[in-house]
C-alpha cells in the first residue's frame, strides 16, 4: 500500500497524472470558443493563450454562481476541479491569433493612445498577454472586449473588478470601441 501511495506522490511531482481535457469536453468548449481556442463567434471570447489561472478562476466562479453568465451555466454545473484544471491547461498552452478583420489605423492608434493612457499594460502586460488573474487582451474578440468594457464601466458590482470598473468611468462607447479596436487587433 506505501508503496502504491509513493508511486502517486511521484507521479503527481512529475506532472504524468495531469488529466487532459476530453475529446467530448473539448468539442462543446469549441462549439463556441472555437476548436483552437480561437472564437469565430462575435461576442464570445477566445481561450487560446489566456493564464491558466485567470481561465481557472474564471471558471470556478461561474461554477460556483459568483459570476452570472447564463450561456455557460449548463457547461461549468458538473466541472470538479481537475476538470478546470485541465481544461485551463489545455487552452493556455494555445497559441492566440490577431482578428482576421482588417484593422482601421485611425481607430487602431486611438485606442493605443487610451492603452497608454490608462496604463492598461500595468496589469495587463506591455505585449497584454495577461498574467496569473489578470486575462489577455491581445488578439481577443473585438466585440466581446467591448461588451466585457461596459459590462466593467456601467454594472459594477459584486465580484467584479473594481480597479477595471474605476479606469472605465466616464470613457464614452466610442472611446471603448477604440480601445477593443486596439487590443484586437494587437499581435501577442
Amino acid at each position: 500500500m506505501r508503496g502504491a501511495a509513493v508511486w502517486a506522490v511521484a507521479a503527481l511531482c512529475s506532472g504524468a497524472s495531469l488529466a487532459q481535457p476530453g475529446r467530448e469536453r473539448l468539442a462543446v468548449c469549441g462549439g463556441c470558443h472555437g476548436a483552437n481556442g480561437q472564437s469565430v463567434i462575435a461576442g464570445t471570447p477566445s481561450l487560446a493563450a489566456q493564464p491558466k489561472v485567470f481561465i481557472e478562476n474564471q471558471l470556478v466562479i461561474m461554477r460556483e454562481g459568483l459570476r452570472d453568465v447564463p450561456a455557460m451555466k449548463p457547461f461549468v454545473a458538473d466541472l470538479k476541479d481537475a476538470d478546470i484544471s485541465a481544461l485551463a491547461t489545455h487552452y493556455a498552452a494555445l497559441p492566440a491569433k490577431t482578428a482576421a478583420a482588417p484593422t482601421q489605423p485611425d481607430k487602431a492608434k486611438a485606442g493605443a493612445a487610451l492603452a497608454q493612457r490608462l496604463l492598461c499594460n500595468t496589469c495587463h502586460l506591455p505585449d497584454y498577454a495577461g498574467q496569473q488573474q489578470v486575462p489577455r487582451l491581445a488578439a481577443q474578440d473585438e466585440p466581446y472586449l467591448v461588451q466585457s468594457m461596459k459590462q466593467f464601466r456601467d454594472l459594477p458590482g459584486p465580484g467584479r473588478d473594481t480597479i477595471m470598473a474605476a479606469t472605465l468611468r466616464g470613457l464614452s462607447d466610442d472611446e471603448l470601441g477604440q480601445l477593443a479596436h486596439f487590443l484586437a487587433h494587437f499581435k501577442p
